[in-house]
């Protein structure tokens, strides 16, 4: 019988109990997110899809497009928790393409951080770098 690649078997006391070999634990969470390759030899891929599952050190998302292993992504999801209560977060990450099949993506982290989002005139969302949340705070208050 085979096993799946993500567990192995160990036995304790006659029976068998499947041990978790990933690094990171995985979330299941549905989640928007948006994506853009990084390659500058070819046309940026850009595109939108739901997360399957999120870990610190990867996601697993659908996408409308085939991406091959080894494309370089940066992925932005929106994340349902606010700093303080009050200002929008956004996840966002850069990393490779480690699998892909029937229209879902795994992409390896290589670099991820929390960027917090203001909603601006007309509900255009402004992704704000932490040095300057300050400054736009201010602005508000």
């Amino acid at each position: 019988m085979r096993q799946p690649a993500n567990s192995e078997l160990l036995e304790s006391a006659g029976t068998c109990v499947a041990s978790e070999r990933r690094k990171s634990q995985r979330f299941p969470i549905e989640l928007d997110v948006r994506y853009t390759s990084l390659s500058k030899r070819s046309e940026a891929v850009v595109g939108a899809g739901k997360t399957l599952n999120v870990s610190s050190s990867g996601v697993l998302f659908t996408s409308e497009h085939e991406l091959p292993n080894g494309t370089r992504l940066q992925v932005f999801m929106h994340w349902p928790v606010k700093l303080n209560e009050k200002c929008g977060l956004n996840l966002v990450g850069t990393g490779r393409v480690v699998r892909h099949a029937k229209g879902q993506v795994a992409l390896q982290f290589q670099g991820w951080q929390f960027r917090t989002t203001i909603q601006g005139v007309a509900g255009k969302e402004l992704v704000q770098s932490s040095r300057r949340l300050t400054k736009c705070l201010r602005a508000y208050m």
